[in-house]
């Protein structure tokens, strides 16, 4: 728990609940470049699950702004990005809160299944409700995206959680900038997670000699939006950038041995699958072997949005 400037002088204004999906990436090329917060992102393509964060804010009157954080279900120690959200947002009001946010994080926190950006929305969401600053969809999308380009902890998981779905992100950028397509599927994503992969180390130093396999498969993903496929290229991009262990390619072998195709979150020692319902039970005893968390979960087609 981190608490901030407090004050005694409470009176209860408002509160709201947001819920944003998280979301896996396959894979990516980054566009880090530009000035603007807005124009940086990424192209590539994933898809976004019913696990994800839920964030409660409760708003009281107050004789100077502060704000209180606290998390439950999968911890974090670092709030980084929540922080650099409530500054944004005490920039529009022009009245002084106290702020009491509360995540509920039902995804490990660094296994590439997009914590932060779902953090980061979940909150733009909440506090937009509860301290009445009206934003529009897009502005509040653009607040979110701009603390995980600030923060390093992502490049696309914001666009993509904002819109939900299976998706391939076509153009760079936050939303209202960067554009995606869906493709449609039925199928339920079932994962396993070994480990953390710091996504802000990966960005600092891996970035330049994985984008041009990133911007073929995308190319390639738009001709034939064949989930399949996906999965294929996402573990021959994993295969590329040297982030399968030796855990993980045990796991990839056994569910190939057995008919199952498989991809690489980016970033996580995470080992995912997707597969009609029927095969769930088989999937899932194939991966009880291994020492791992395990997710089975349907794919969130809503996006991030107020509860």
């Amino acid at each position: 728990m981190i608490i901030f400037i407090f004050s005694y002088k409470f009176k209860l204004v408002m509160q709201a609940v947001a819920f944003a999906p998280g979301h896996i990436t396959g894979f990516f090329k980054a566009e880090v470049e530009p000035k603007e917060p807005e124009q940086k992102g990424s192209i590539g393509a994933g898809f976004c699950i019913k696990e994800g964060v839920t964030t409660k804010v409760k708003v009281t009157s107050s004789d100077r702004p502060g704000f209180k954080i606290t998390v439950t279900g999968y911890k974090s120690d670092n709030t980084q990005v929540s922080e650099f959200v409530v500054k944004e947002f005490f920039k529009i009001v022009n009245q002084n809160y106290f702020l009491d946010i509360e995540h509920d994080t039902t995804i490990p926190v660094g296994y590439g299944l997009g914590s932060s950006g779902a953090v980061a929305l979940s909150l733009a969401f909440a506090l937009n409700k509860s301290l009445g600053t009206n934003l529009s969809r897009t502005r509040i999308g653009q607040i979110a995206h701009n603390a995980e380009i600030h923060c390093k902890t992502g490049l696309g998981t914001v666009l993509s959680s904002y819109h939900g779905g299976f998706e391939i992100r076509t153009k760079y950028g936050a939303p209202g900038i960067g554009s995606l397509q869906k493709i449609h599927t039925d199928h339920i994503a079932i994962v396993i997670c070994f480990s953390p992969i710091s996504t802000k180390q990966f960005i600092k130093t891996e970035l330049s000699k994985i984008n041009g396999l990133g911007g073929k498969m995308v190319t390639k993903l738009l001709k034939s939006r064949d989930q399949m496929e996906f999965l294929d290229m996402s573990l021959e991009f994993a295969k590329y950038v040297h982030v399968i262990t030796r855990q993980m390619q045990r796991v990839i072998d056994d569910l190939s041995q057995n008919g199952f195709k498989s991809g690489v979150a980016m970033f996580g020692e995470t080992v995912f699958t997707l597969v009609p319902k029927i095969k769930e039970f088989e999937v899932m005893q194939i991966l009880k072997k291994y020492d791992g968390i395990i997710i089975k979960t349907e794919i969130d087609k809503s996006g991030a949005r107020v509860s």
